[in-house]
């Protein structure tokens, strides 16, 4: 039996060796939609990440924290908190990084889409509108390009396909719960994607400024592209 909650949203923040903007983070997104829920997933932060966590956890009845025993990825770590979120009756579930790189200010925006009848809205770097800050030409072109191929290979019109800034209806979390075991990286954002349009839920895409980090580590591995290719192929041949 699902658990009746209060509020209806929940943002789902993973964490590993965010301990530098997490508690800025939160108090962000707590102010930008204040009806909605926070939940960390902490990957075991060596940083010290999972103890501050359970710190906000004890000034606000808002913010719980998901301790996961080791880093396994972002799929993985997605996924226990989609679970986290359906066992609780949220009806809108929110993904986004803890680097700012996604800004707080454009959550109720994404929330707006989803209650207005989107099945997942995303926040797009690549639709007009958009804009990528920060980043060198190299990276811009990989991910461009990877987005490009997937949507030729996939058929589907979407501007950024591996965009990890996303408010999900509850019916579509179910939907990227229900395909299976998840990819991981930007590949889990490519099949969480194709698995909600699979379904003919409704997709769309708002323009956002995405800003590289300024604090902390970057968790990007360059050969992400790579796997997307190849997760791409996989999934367009239905495996």
């Amino acid at each position: 039996m699902a658990v009746i909650v209060p509020s209806t949203s929940l943002v789902i923040i993973p964490t590993y060796n965010e301990r530098e903007n997490l508690e800025p983070m939160a108090e962000a997104v707590l102010r930008s939609l204040p009806d909605a829920d926070l939940l960390i997933v902490d990957d075991r932060s060596p940083d010290g990440t999972g103890d501050l966590a359970d710190r906000l956890v004890t000034r606000s009845p808002r913010i719980s924290v998901l301790h996961r025993p080791r880093k396994e990825g972002l799929g993985p770590a997605y996924c226990d908190g989609f679970r986290w979120a359906l066992q609780r009756a949220y009806e809108y579930v929110i993904e986004m990084d803890c680097d700012f790189s996604h800004d707080p200010a454009d959550l109720p925006r994404l929330v707006a889409a989803a209650r207005n009848g989107a099945d997942l809205a995303i926040g797009s770097r690549y639709m007009p509108g958009a804009r990528i800050v920060g980043w060198p030409p190299s990276r811009y072109a990989l991910s461009w390009a990877a987005n490009a191929y997937t949507g030729a290979l996939l058929g589907r019109r979407i501007h950024d396909w591996t965009a990890g800034f996303k408010c999900f209806r509850r019916r579509a979390v179910e939907a990227v719960l229900d395909g299976g075991a998840p990819a991981n990286g930007y590949v889990f954002q490519v099949q969480g994607t194709f698995r909600v349009l699979s379904r003919g839920f409704r997709v769309v895409e708002l323009p956002i400024v995405f800003r590289e980090r300024t604090r902390g580590a970057s968790k990007v591995r360059y050969n992400s592209t790579v796997e997307v290719l190849r997760a791409i192929w996989i999934l367009r041949h239905g495996r």
